[in-house]
């Protein structure tokens, strides 16, 4: 049994469709982070940064207790312990990390700083949104050229490179970024978001609605933990 303590972002989303993906057993910790629960001591000795996802593998191969934190790291834990989404050579497995340490360098940050001063930035600073929006649209373009040669970011097989980098991606429209003509990243959301495993991964530990109050909401959350 592993225990998944989680929120409902892309982060968050990364590993709880790994887990689906992947059949492992699973218990969700659903966090408010709002609240601060994040930074204290229980919970910083799962993870130092105080951030989610992290998970508990209460059957880890040494026996007892394993933590695991920071997302990249989660998934690439997850994906050797089931055997599988990370390929079966030594050079399918450093092709699938490169991308994925594209996603964790690159795809995240930059869309997560869109996000930070399109919606939650108490001033709207024009210089940082076209900075990272320009940046996001660069990145968008890498994945369009590398999806136009193979059907996934590792190569010819579903990966966890796919799933690290499908949550962000997915969630353009929320730092308003320009997709438009990135017809082989579309034809890719498409199809990993019509994967069953996926569909429930996104559903935990609850469902975004587009409501106006729960896009409020989030904003009044995130700005809370930006302070």
């Amino acid at each position: 049994m592993i225990t998944l303590y989680t929120a409902a972002t892309p982060n968050g989303h990364k590993v709880s469709i790994a887990l689906e993906e992947l059949g492992l057993d699973y218990k969700v910790k659903s966090l408010d982070l709002g609240s601060g629960v994040q930074k204290q001591e229980d919970f910083l000795a799962i993870n130092p940064n105080g951030r989610i996802p992290a998970i508990v593998d209460h059957d880890s191969a040494e026996g007892g207790d394993f933590a695991v934190f920071e997302s990249g790291a989660i998934l690439i834990y997850l994906a050797e312990k089931a055997q599988k989404l990370f390929g079966t050579t030594a050079r399918e497995r450093s092709v699938i990390t490169q991308w994925l340490m594209f996603q964790m360098g690159g795809v995240g940050p930059m869309m997560g700083q869109a996000s930070v001063f399109v919606r939650y930035a108490p001033e709207k600073i024009p210089y940082a949104i076209e900075r990272y929006k320009n940046e996001s649209r660069r990145l968008f373009e890498v994945v369009e050229r590398r999806l136009a040669s193979v059907p996934y970011l590792g190569g010819d097989e579903y990966s966890i490179a796919d799933i690290a980098t499908f949550p962000w991606i997915r969630a353009h429209s929320w730092a308003e970024l320009d997709v438009s003509g990135l017809t082989h990243m579309s034809d890719w959301l498409t199809r990993i978001a019509a994967r069953p495993a996926v569909q429930r991964g996104l559903e935990v530990p609850l469902k975004i609605t587009a409501s106006d109050d729960e896009s409020q909401k989030r904003v009044e959350v995130a700005r809370k933990i930006l302070v």
